[in-house]
């Protein structure tokens, strides 16, 4: 009974404690609000799980050579954008570019800034295949609309001759958040299959006929190396580091094309608009990889909103320079296509365009 007691007078002693150091270090009940020159020196970016392995390369070598700290979420490009919507985050990150809607929720206009290059691999589970699988437009379709149900369909057969494909369940994989990623498969869906274009079409999110969901590019691939027969889409750099097998595509010129950095840099090499929306899906070029897509990073163009500062305002825009520049270095190794010169001067353009206030940040 007496340690029953003890123990309770301890544990009251100890909340009297913690509430006295709280109250002594602000002078009330709150957590002390951090000053406004530690904010300017770290960021907060959320979206692109298809970035994230390059990002976490960039923002820690970034942080070597300046000290500024980015804390960077891998939720999706549809959650990164709904949190630079709420004004929540410094920048965006996203696969697709901002629709309609979610340009009319915005308050005020948002530009974007092209930051990388990448391949959306079709990754597939079959242990006892050795060969590389080849797919066309038509049969990658069918596989997702739920129309070719066995690996060992004839239709699949007929495109990989020679090759024992087993009589196992084919079983999809997709995204279930807002992803970029799937944007630029469903876009490219969309331009090869007219059944694909009727039923589901094209978006970040979309009804998918069959299939299980997983969270970001991670959740895709961690899906489909736990499961026999599984197939997915995901960013070539999750293939890789996951060791995951994934298909050659054939591509608009009729070529089975191997997704890499070269493929990709075939791909995006290609005129730029001035606001940097352009998808590479279903490229013309008769080497490049057909599910290909810039990733951009997004900001609102008038940096003088909530409590920023011009500071942290040029440290941003410093940061996304070096990324656009000096951090395409990091790209290659983690098999992303460095951005071309056609979108350097673009996203150069764009950056210019910022303001604090009214006045360019960079000049």
């Amino acid at each position: 009974m007496k340690t029953l007691k003890s123990l309770a007078l301890a544990a009251f002693a100890v909340a009297i404690s913690g509430s006295m150091m709280i109250t002594g270090c602000n002078g009330s009940g709150t957590a002390p609000k951090a000053d406004s020159s530690a904010n300017d020196n770290a960021m907060i970016g959320a979206g692109s799980t298809f970035d994230n392995p390059l990002f976490s390369k960039m923002f820690s070598e970034y942080n070597k050579l300046n000290g500024l700290k980015v804390n960077y979420q891998s939720i999706g490009s549809g959650g990164g954008i709904q949190q630079l919507t709420s004004k929540t985050v410094d920048f965006g990150a996203s696969d697709a570019p901002l629709n309609g809607k979610q340009d009319s929720a915005l308050s005020a206009p948002v530009i974007h800034i092209p930051v990388t290059a990448g391949a959306v691999v079709i990754s597939y589970n079959l242990p006892d295949v050795k060969d590389t699988l080849m797919l066309t437009p038509d049969v990658l379709a069918k596989i997702y609309l739920g129309e070719i149900k066995k690996w060992n369909d004839a239709k699949i057969q007929a495109i990989n001759k020679g090759v024992k494909l087993p009589a196992t369940d084919i079983v999809v994989a997709h995204r279930s958040d807002g992803s970029g990623t799937t944007n630029i498969f469903t876009t490219y869906l969309t331009k090869v299959s007219k059944d694909w274009e009727s039923k589901v079409g094209k978006g970040s999110s979309v009804n998918w006929p069959v299939g299980l969901g997983g969270k970001g590019n991670e959740g895709v691939a961690g899906s489909v190396k736990q499961t026999p027969g599984g197939i997915g889409y995901v960013e070539l750099a999750y293939a890789v580091q996951n060791n995951m097998a994934f298909a050659k595509m054939q591509n608009k010129a009729g070529k089975f094309i191997t997704p890499s950095i070269a493929s990709v840099t075939a791909a995006a090499n290609i005129d730029i608009p001035a606001d940097a929306k352009v998808s590479l899906t279903n490229t013309d070029a008769a080497e490049g990889y057909p599910i290909s897509g810039f990733s951009w990073v997004l900001i609102y163009k008038e940096q003088k909103y909530n409590d920023r500062t011009a500071d942290k305002a040029t440290k941003m825009l410093k940061l996304i320079q070096w990324m656009v520049h000096d951090g395409q270095q990091f790209s290659g190794p983690l098999n992303y296509a460095p951005l071309s010169d056609k979108a350097v001067s673009v996203a150069d353009a764009q950056l210019k365009t910022v303001t604090y206030d009214g006045k360019p940040v960079l000049q």
